[in-house]
């Protein structure tokens, strides 16, 4: 294993188990007859995406054109950019317009009016549509502003209207599987309602749903012909303690050195903090919320989560971890322990690039140069 070779907080990648979670979702895109169109904000790296293309996957999401870019160069052709356009960006979406197959989002006539007016070549656009997260979005039962938005595409010649596309990101809040499940269905619901009133004049609209929790614990895809899910290539503790994995399929973990034990607290410091892990956090342990659970690192890979065992404190380089005696006694200043992160998305973004546990490295999008002309 490629331990010996960390010296400051370094992400650890498992190859093994981030391809059988892309093989599972592969699977289950397959049996339910689906587009099956990841979502790569959550590992932002061409290696981790040519072991999609391994799995048969050749459509993409992105979060920014930026990161289509980084995909593009890799060889990506069909690639969606699910995050409202930015107008400010109109040279990039060209740019990469003329080279791949691209897909953005609007939400409003006034949007889609301007983008026309700056377009020199063709893309599909989807309409986004809030059913009922809240972030952004048109309210799935606003018909009048999504026909508008419908119509105004229409008038555009280098625009197609490709589909309706939503994410149920509260799915995220949920205490249980079964509340995911339900968030799940509301949002199918809300969309597959739109598109039936839009189809007779657009015959080709395609439903899409992305999140994690949802496309992982749903069984019903009615109506629906894309999914998005990103999280599952690597899951976190958030997915594992909403149900949506077990600990054994998350994929990465933030090796991060011992730096300070103090038994008389039951607390040990890690190299480790905010600037690596994100500050996002995640439920209340013994009482405290959490922003990490700790696991030893094997020959294997790492063990199981550590009991009573949590990040309960971090700055922006000192993690403060709280343990049993007995775990405490096992530590000392020098040695290595795993963190796995609540958000992997954010904590891969922190840390730009990743260790893999055959002691190879895989790059990172956001440790990339980028020019709006790449």
């Amino acid at each position: 294993m490629p331990y010996d070779a960390v010296r400051t907080p370094t992400m650890l990648l498992n190859p093994a188990v981030c391809r059988n979670n892309i093989r599972r979702m592969a699977e289950k895109a397959r049996a339910h007859d689906l587009i099956f169109r990841p979502h790569f904000k959550t590992h932002q790296s061409r290696v981790v995406g040519r072991m999609f293309r391994d799995a048969g996957v050749e459509r993409i999401t992105v979060s920014s054109l930026r990161m289509a870019a980084y995909f593009a160069d890799d060889g990506w052709k069909d690639i969606t950019v699910a995050f409202p356009v930015n107008l400010r960006e109109i040279d990039a979406i060209n740019a990469l317009a003329a080279r791949v197959r691209l897909q953005l989002l609007v939400e409003s006539a006034d949007t889609v009016r301007r983008l026309c007016e700056g377009l020199r070549h063709d893309l599909d656009v989807y309409v986004k549509i809030d059913a009922g997260y809240g972030r952004t979005g048109i309210a799935h039962d606003n018909r009048t502003a999504i026909d508008a938005v419908c119509e105004e595409i229409a008038r555009c010649p280098r625009l197609r209207l490709h589909g309706l596309l939503a994410h149920a990101g509260d799915s995220y809040h949920a205490a249980t599987p079964e509340e995911v499940r339900n968030v799940f269905e509301r949002t199918r619901a809300g969309l597959t309602a739109v598109a039936a009133a839009l189809r007779p004049r657009h015959p080709e609209l395609i439903v899409s749903v992305g999140d994690t929790p949802g496309c992982t614990l749903a069984e019903d895809f009615t109506g629906v012909d894309e999914i998005r899910p990103g999280n599952f290539v690597f899951y976190d503790v958030m997915q594992l303690e909403l149900g949506a994995c077990a600990a054994e399929d998350i994929a990465v973990v933030l090796a991060a050195p011992v730096v300070a034990v103090h038994p008389a607290r039951g607390e040990f410091v890690i190299y480790g903090g905010g600037v690596h892990l994100s500050k996002e956090q995640h439920g209340r342990a013994g009482g405290e919320t959490h922003f990490g659970r700790v696991v030893l690192l094997t020959d294997e890979g790492w063990s199981p989560p550590l009991p009573d065992t949590h990040i309960v404190r971090l700055s922006q380089e000192h993690g403060v971890v709280r343990s049993t005696p007995e775990i405490i006694d096992l530590l000392h200043p020098g040695a290595l322990v795993g963190i796995l992160p609540v958000h992997s998305c954010l904590a891969a973004a922190c840390m730009r690039g990743y260790l893999m546990l055959d002691g190879s490295e895989a790059d990172h999008c956001a440790g990339q140069p980028y020019t709006t002309q790449s």
